[in-house]
Order: C-alpha cells, then structure tokens, then sequence
C-alpha cells in the first residue's frame, strides 16, 4: 500500500482528532486477510505462551484474561502484520513521521465471563523509551461492542505528566523516578472527563498515543471472546531511555545507551 493510498484512508479530521485526543477509531483499515492472520497468530501464541505470557484471572474465577508480548520474532503471523500490513504506514500518517520504528506487539485476550478489568494507566512510563511521536494500534480480532471495548481520556495525553505504572494485577512497580506521580481516580470522577470508546468491528482500529490514558471493562456482556492485538510503533523523535526501576516490556539484551534512536534488531524500522 502506497502513502498515498494511506492517506486517502485517513482524512484529516482523523488524524486532527488523534492529534488533538490521543485515541481515535479508524474504521475498516485492516481487511479480512489480514485479521484472519492475526487470529492465527494469536491461536499459536496462545498455545504456545512467550516468556512474558500472563494469565491476568486468579485460579477458580470464570473466564480468563492472557496476556503476553514480544514475540514476533517467534510468531511469523506477527511479523508480517506488523512489517507489511497497512500497520506502518498508518503509524507514520498518524504520528506525522517520516520514519516508523517497531517498538513492539501486546495481545490481550479476555474469554466470555472474564470479571478482571484493565487498570487505567498510561503507556509511556512502562516503557524503555520517550518522545512524543508515538502511536499504538489496538486491533480488534472479535466484534467489540462499545460496553467492553477499550476507553481513552480524552486529551490526557497532553497533561504533561507521568504516572507512576501499576502491574495489571494491582501492584506498583518498582520505580524510583521522581517525576511519576499516583493515577487520578478516574471511575470515580468519570463525570470530569471525556470518555472515549466505540463500537468496533474486525478491520477496524483504535490509535492511541503512548501518553494517553486507558482503561478497558471486563467481558460480562457480549458473551463472546475479545481478542485483541496491538501494534506498538515509534517515530523520529523518540530515543531509548534507562529508567530508575522496572520497565515492562523489559527489554533484557537490549545494548542502547540513554538518548540513542532506537535500532537493531529488536527495534527495527519498518518506514523510513
């Protein structure tokens, strides 16, 4: 797929309502191939579980909440979404950059019945990386009504804070930067906000930006499966940073020093 032809699937009300929210819905930018693709990959990661699978449901509750990421160097279904799909090439319109580096992928899978809900949290302060040319494309393998579907704090991502990251199972990292400072609570102050979330079908996409703030339900109403892959992208301004503590994704052999752009081979680029 051409820039141009991306550009034509992104208009510019789009890309403003990205920019100025930090979350919006691309309708129908994925097609059926390459969903089928990623259900595929899922099914094989799911049967055979990376390093960093977690199974987010305590034993002997209903459903089940996976998660795992890292893994499309393993995961060949991965990779090629993530390098030839019109993945890259969205995450460069989107982000406004003319090169696009592939920071990572994260599935996230909740069975029917799965009580356990996504923490509201933002995505940067976990990560080995900062600036502000970021995007994450979260793609919905199942029909997502709007009552499960992922949620976004409008305009959050331009705060000019970070919070301090919390595990998906409740508990602080081990973080000793000054800067972070504890989340708001947002359900109990939902009126103060602008919610965000939508309908989704296969095909479709929510971006968001790293600093954005985001939540998502557990899977008590649709009575079906909520598969969902997300494409995590960088663009020309970010740089690999050493934080004081945990980060997750962990990034173990990763050999950059503090301010470098990303590269190698765990970051490669894929625009540019």
């Amino acid at each position: 797929m051409t820039a141009a032809q991306v550009e034509s699937m992104l208009d510019s009300e789009t890309v403003a309502a990205f920019r100025r929210d930090g979350a919006v819905a691309l309708r129908g930018v994925f097609s059926a191939e390459w969903i089928a693709e990623l259900r595929d990959g899922v099914a094989r990661n799911m049967a055979e579980p990376g390093i960093y699978a977690k199974g987010y449901t305590p034993e002997g509750r209903p459903g089940h909440f996976f998660g795992d990421y890292c893994n499309w160097r393993r995961i060949p279904e991965y990779e090629d979404f993530l390098k030839n799909s019109p993945a890259p090439d969205l995450a460069a319109e989107l982000m406004g950059s003319r090169t696009v580096v592939l920071f990572h992928e994260h599935v996230l899978v909740k069975e029917p019945a799965t009580e356990e809900r996504t923490p509201w949290h933002h995505d940067l302060p976990y990560y080995c990386v900062e600036g502000r040319q970021t995007v994450s494309l979260w793609v919905p393998l199942d029909p997502v009504p709007r009552a499960t579907c992922v949620e976004f704090v409008a305009g959050s991502h331009e705060w000019g804070k970070r919070f301090m990251p919390t595990k998906f199972k409740g508990q602080a990292y081990d973080r000793a930067d000054a800067e972070l400072e504890p989340l708001p609570d947002i359900d109990a102050q939902r009126g103060e906000y602008e919610i965000l979330g939508w309908d989704l079908e296969p095909g479709d996409a929510i971006a968001f930006s790293f600093l954005t703030v985001h939540g998502a339900p557990g899977n008590l109403q649709s009575g079906a499966r909520r598969r969902a892959f997300a494409a995590r992208y960088c663009g020309d301004d970010v740089v690999f940073v050493k934080r004081q503590g945990e980060v997750s994704p962990p990034f173990p052999d990763v050999r950059l020093a503090h301010g470098d752009r990303l590269r190698g081979e765990d970051f490669p680029m894929v625009r540019g």
